[in-house]
């Protein structure tokens, strides 16, 4: 089935299966995602991931991130997709909007890569806000 959004349609996953606190959750695989995932993880919004490969099908198993023994605390709080294929939303360099005052992070694919809101504003470029994360 094809997707018209599949970056949307991978935070949904992550945010529904952080919601019901499960340990893991599956995603679709491309070199995009892998890219987000690894911002996720550096940030330390998720525990881990890997890429996972079956004959012709990849995919991500994201393993999130939990404290308490019950899972009580999430690390990952809120994730919100901004630019979205009906309205793209672009930010030049001294536009780059700051996530809770910047307690969270803005995931911006830039000519540099896939990369966040503080990494853009250090090397001076702007590009497509795809998400915030808190």
């Amino acid at each position: 089935m094809s997707l018209s959004d599949p970056i949307g349609d991978m935070l949904t996953r992550i945010r529904n299966a952080n919601d019901a606190k499960h340990a893991t959750v599956d995603i679709p695989a491309s070199r995009v995602k892998v890219a987000i995932t690894n911002i996720l993880k550096k940030e330390g919004y998720i525990k881990n991931y890997e890429t996972l490969t079956d004959g012709i099908k990849k995919t991500i198993r994201v393993t999130l991130k939990y404290s308490g023994k019950d899972r009580t605390q999430k690390a990952l709080a809120g994730i919100k997709r901004i630019s979205k294929p009906g309205l793209r939303v672009y930010a030049g360099s001294q536009e780059i909007p700051k996530v809770l005052g910047g307690l969270g992070v803005a995931i911006v694919s830039t000519p540099q890569g896939i990369i966040t809101d503080r990494e853009a504003r250090k090397l001076g470029v702007g590009g497509e806000v795809l998400a915030f994360v808190w």
